[in-house]
């Protein structure tokens, strides 16, 4: 006789696997409205699932901001090397939903006078 349980099992793990992919990925988290940081690198991952940077603004709030996936970022021209801790930087992006968070996604980074179009379909001009 057929044993469900292991097909039963690995159909629940996919659709537990896809709605945490969803879930992650995508705009919902943010604000519809884009804003503008400035301030100074603290940190840069490169890491996947997203990379990220850690910033400082001018008046002492610490933000994470979400690059786009790997690939993504890398197409912009965004790589390990063009940002460094104590970098001066803007970020133009869409912060979270959540005020409590300093959390912003994202769609254009100027480090140093170079920009980079992370989402270039929408930045807003």
């Amino acid at each position: 006789m057929f044993n469900r349980l292991p097909y039963i099992a690995t159909v629940a793990a996919g659709m537990l696997f896809a709605s945490g992919v969803a879930a992650h990925h995508g705009w919902s988290w943010a604000e519809p409205e884009q804003m503008q940081l400035t301030g100074t690198v603290k940190s840069v991952s490169i890491a996947p699932p997203h990379p990220s940077l850690d910033i400082e603004t001018q008046d002492g709030e610490s933000w994470h901001i979400q690059l786009g996936n790997p690939a993504g970022t890398a197409r912009s021209g965004f790589d390990e090397d063009s940002a460094e801790a104590g970098d001066e930087i803007t970020v133009v992006g869409n912060r979270s939903q959540d005020r409590s968070e300093l959390r912003m996604k994202a769609v254009q980074v100027t480090v140093e006078g170079k920009t980079y179009d992370i989402y270039p379909e929408r930045v807003e001009q």
